[in-house]
């Protein structure tokens, strides 16, 4: 038995690697209406805060918890991200970018890059005009052990609690979309893991957000989307010029 348990770790230890997560989705193609007239000739990822674009430090996040490879959807003055990224490359990195002639929302742009995803490989999405340093190794574990299609991050506090959980600390809600409450109430951080299988729900050239489809999961098997709240850290999203002033202030003080 020591010997079959033995031969059998190569194995195990080789699945493991094969499903450890290596690519980002960072959503690049939003319009960012509020923050014009700002993002009128910009993507608002490419908003400079601390002299760099906004989508680098996701970009560096990333990469310290072991991502190999960038895929970023575009819209809204595309051109701009090949500007930037003239050899499609960030800290050596390779950055993939996947243009919508028509902004297909989170859940058509996921859908539209499910060919450049490598089978049964899980993916972690990340919006690209956060900055945060959560820790997600507790999202990472999470995921593994949950064993679901997706795993969201979520925080109990911040500007928009539209998360309901339950007793059980399941998601039975977001946007309110279903009418179940829960006890608590969490902000999306707009940072999830989903595996390859989760795709097969999604549409092609629908435009479509990925929350409606997590409430149809919830609906049809309470806690089919798992989550894991963080509270660790900072957390913000650059959705407003007020905001955006806001953190570029704290970043020019250290």
């Amino acid at each position: 038995m020591k010997y079959l348990l033995f031969s059998l770790n190569p194995i195990i230890r080789q699945t493991m690697e094969s499903k450890r997560v290596k690519t980002a989705f960072i959503l690049g193609a939003g319009l960012g209406t509020r923050l014009r007239p700002l993002t009128d000739h910009c993507p608002k990822p490419l908003l400079l805060i601390g002299n760099r674009p906004i989508i680098t430090y996701a970009m560096d996040h990333l990469i310290s918890f072991g991502i190999e490879r960038f895929i970023v959807n575009t819209h809204h003055c595309a051109p701009v991200y090949e500007d930037v990224f003239p050899d499609r490359r960030w800290r050596r990195v390779p950055i993939i970018f996947r243009h919508e002639p028509v902004l297909l929302e989170t859940a058509g742009g996921l859908k539209n890059i499910e060919d450049l995803l490598h089978n049964e490989e899980p993916v972690i999405i990340y919006n690209g005009d956060i900055i945060t340093d959560i820790p997600l190794g507790p999202l990472f574990d999470k995921h593994a052990a949950s064993g679901k299609e997706t795993t969201l991050a979520l925080r109990s506090r911040g500007p928009v609690l539209n998360v309901d959980v339950d007793g059980e600390g399941e998601i039975c809600d977001m946007r309110h979309l279903l009418g179940c409450p829960g006890v608590r109430r969490c902000l999306f951080t707009g940072i999830y893991l989903v595996e390859y299988r989760f795709l097969k729900r999604l549409v092609p050239g629908r435009i479509e957000s990925v929350v409606p489809v997590f409430v149809r999961m919830i609906e049809e098997q309470p806690g089919a989307v798992a989550n894991v709240i963080i509270d660790d850290g900072n957390w913000s999203d650059i959705g407003t010029i007020e905001e955006y002033e806001a953190v570029r202030k704290i970043m020019a003080n250290g």
